[in-house]
């Protein structure tokens, strides 16, 4: 693991709420929820599918701020950081549990003292945000939390949990058994067979916008290594700045060799660079482990195995990073200090409005899935694909929720009223895995490892310079880096 001197952190944005609906189910039935007296009156039959696999599901109060003072900041930032500690303790303490959980002990002893730590954690932001502006309404519906259900840990891979189209192609052949794996993951935490698909059962599913006259055709590359240096850590500097282990997973690191949780612009743009043409951007996405039963360096540590992030952590094969112009426009430059995520690491519970996974095998990149870790054949290596959004406000460097000051083109390839086109960057990674081998994304723990949940990160740290010629190349229509 990566060690470095914490520094102080100076960068603060603003948050204020936005909405206070109910997310959408991501991938099982609720429960319970912390006030629902009638779970408690189910028969002991009823109750036991579903103590196979629960998870915790909580309203994501981070994604409904918008707005908040900068002098709110650092303290809002604290409060939602532990909010989710919160979750992953009270997913644990469920998982632990086990089969042994009935309704009225996963009520009393999980779901209740969770919402009241939650009601206070949100009483603090309002009173914060109250202190300097206008304190925000609706806090208090995000606090309380249910317990929902995941797949169950012994249905197959095949026809049944394929996504949908997901049949056999022409001239394909249906998956052997032993390209299932053998079992789930660790405990309650996930995968399980249901979460993977032999690619072979997968349509072709990509489609791309018509090329107009206008495009911008170029692509530019910077090349940054696969991380060879080990730089790991389980932070994040756009969520979580300031906040050790804000992430709960570990994340791999190319580019910048400076960023942690504690990482400034300013250090950001002094540190050195993995990138071969000086590019100090950052880019990370979470680990990818092999459960085949090894020790990782971690497995005692937060954001590791102590949060069911577990097995061997997989060096990427490749790990290309390029910039792609506008099928309908050129494209203008990306501010310094961008930053966009792309994908939700919550989608399980969130919902899969945010989430932009895309997994798939080299050989087919053509069959794309969301919601499924790939079975490669023999020779074909595991591919994960992050496109990120690819049109910009046009004045906002980043926003609230890290999100509405960027957005993706439409169907077309043409941006939104008020945005303007920006290169795509598209982060590619590629893995030798083993057929019939388990292997799991990080992520939170309640979040059960699921494919779904995916995502990649990135800060701009091009100098003005480079960014330049980055645009000037993807618009000539040329192949730079």
């Amino acid at each position: 693991m990566r060690n470095k001197k914490r520094h102080k952190r100076s960068r603060v944005i603003g948050l204020t709420v936005v909405g206070v609906t109910a997310l959408a189910v991501g991938g099982g039935a609720l429960l319970m929820t912390d006030n629902d007296a009638s779970a408690a009156r189910r028969s002991a039959g009823q109750q036991a599918p579903a103590r196979a696999a629960m998870t915790v599901k909580c309203p994501d109060a981070a994604t409904r701020l918008s707005s908040v003072p900068q002098q709110a900041r650092p303290t809002v930032d604290k409060e939602l950081a532990s909010m989710d500690s919160q979750v992953a303790d009270a997913y644990r303490q469920l998982a632990t549990r086990g089969a042994s959980a009935d309704q009225d002990w996963v009520r009393s002893r999980v779901l209740e003292p969770l919402s009241a730590k939650r009601r206070g954690a949100l009483n603090r932001i309002g009173n914060e945000i109250g202190r300097v502006a206008s304190r925000p309404s609706g806090l208090d519906t995000l606090a309380s939390c249910t317990v929902q259900q995941a797949a169950p840990a012994a249905a197959p891979a095949g026809a049944t949990s394929a996504p949908a189209g997901a049949t056999p192609a022409a001239g394909t052949a249906a998956p052997a058994a032993s390209a299932t794996p053998a079992a789930g993951g660790q405990a309650q935490s996930g995968p399980v067979k249901a979460d993977f698909v032999d690619i072979r059962r997968v349509r072709p599913n990509v489609k791309n916008p018509r090329t107009r006259a206008n495009a911008s055709r170029g692509t530019f590359s910077s090349r940054c290594g696969r991380n060879e240096n080990k730089h790991f850590n389980s932070d994040n500097v756009i969520v979580a700045p300031g906040v050790s282990n804000g992430a709960h997973h570990m994340h791999d690191y190319v580019g910048n060799r400076d960023t942690d949780a504690f990482s400034t612009n300013d250090g950001l743009a002094a540190a050195g660079t993995t990138c071969s043409n000086g590019d100090r951007s950052t880019h990370y996405w979470p680990v990818l482990r092999q459960q085949d039963g090894t020790k990782e360096a971690d497995a005692d540590q937060p954001g590791g195995g102590t949060e069911g992030n577990v097995g061997r952590i997989l060096r990427p094969e490749t790990a290309s990073i390029s910039f792609r112009g506008s099928a309908v426009s050129k494209v203008v430059e990306m501010p310094r200090f961008l930053r966009i995520i792309t994908g939700d690491a919550k989608a399980f519970t969130n919902g899969t409005a945010n989430a932009n996974a895309s997994w798939s095998c080299t050989g087919f990149e053509n069959r794309q899935l969301k919601d499924k870790y790939p079975l490669c054949p023999k020779g074909s290596k595991v591919v994960r694909t992050f496109k990120f959004q690819s049109c910009w406000d046009g004045k906002n460097a980043d926003s609230a929720n890290h999100r509405t000051h960027v957005a993706f083109a439409d169907a077309k390839g043409a941006c939104a009223k008020g945005f303007k086109a920006i290169p795509q960057l598209v982060q590619r990674i590629t893995y030798k895995v083993a057929p019939g081998s388990l292997f799991a994304v990080d992520s939170f723990p309640e979040q059960l490892h699921k494919p779904v949940t995916d995502h990649g990160d990135f800060i701009n740290v091009m100098s003005n310079s480079l960014m330049k010629k980055a645009v000037k190349c993807i618009n000539t229509g040329r192949k730079c880096g």
